[in-house]
């Protein structure tokens, strides 16, 4: 069973695609606007989100980059206009055009959650150094065995520059890995989250020795293996 969120001013689709989830054992939360679309995904973190582009309050692209911001979590897009597509799905895992059958977006579900269980299994794995170690499947991070409180955003950062230890990686590299979208929102969004983290995880935060600043380049994972 997972849980899904569907955020779509028409009534009448909200019920419909409710439903048809429903059918399949699915665990189920409505917003018919942006606003409330935000709130439900902050309350309820729903392993899928159905977004319809065209909202009040908030329309559908802004919402989506807003979870973006803090979250991979699988999103369908809903569009009423095809010739849209691709600027639609930018940062989003698939979308349907309206009208469309209810039982093929619950198949195009199904896909999604499938394809998104196996990447979380083939993605279980330790980074183990000297001092750090990320359990990627738990979502926790020890230095010298205490525990750091990361946030999503904080943890996906961290992870993404362990995985490539030792490899410088460009600001716009990293905003493409981790917030997963094209639009590259400027050197400060990774900077002031790179603050953050060595607050942290460093024990001088302005001398820092696990997240170092390859001047001309971003950062780079210093830390080593044991």
């Amino acid at each position: 069973m997972a849980t899904i969120l569907v955020i779509d001013d028409e009534e009448a689709i909200r019920k419909t695609v409710e439903a048809s989830l429903k059918a399949d054992g699915n665990e189920v939360y409505l917003a018919e606007d942006g606003v409330q679309g935000w709130v439900a995904f902050r309350r309820y973190r729903p392993d899928l989100v159905i977004l319809d582009t065209m909202l009040p309050t908030m329309n559908g692209l802004e919402l989506l980059h807003r979870i973006r911001r803090e979250s991979d979590v699988c999103v369908l897009m809903l569009t009423a206009k095809s010739e849209a597509m691709d600027r639609v799905t930018i940062g989003a895992d698939d979308y349907l055009t309206k009208p469309f059958n209810p039982r093929e977006l619950a198949v195009r579900v199904k896909v999604m959650l499938r394809r998104r269980r196996k990447s979380t299994i083939e993605e279980a794995r330790i980074f183990a150094f000297k001092h750090i170690r990320i359990d990627v499947q738990r979502r926790e991070v020890w230095r010298d065995g205490e525990p750091i409180d990361l946030t999503t955003l904080e943890f996906n950062l961290l992870s993404t520059l362990a995985a490539y230890a030792g490899t410088a990686m460009s600001r716009e590299q990293l905003f493409e890995k981790v917030w997963g979208y094209d639009f590259y929102g400027g050197d400060r969004v990774v900077d002031v989250h790179i603050g953050h983290i060595r607050q942290k995880l460093e024990y001088a935060p302005t001398k820092p020795q696990f997240i170092l600043t390859v001047r001309g380049v971003g950062y780079k994972f210093g830390d080593v293996p044991p």
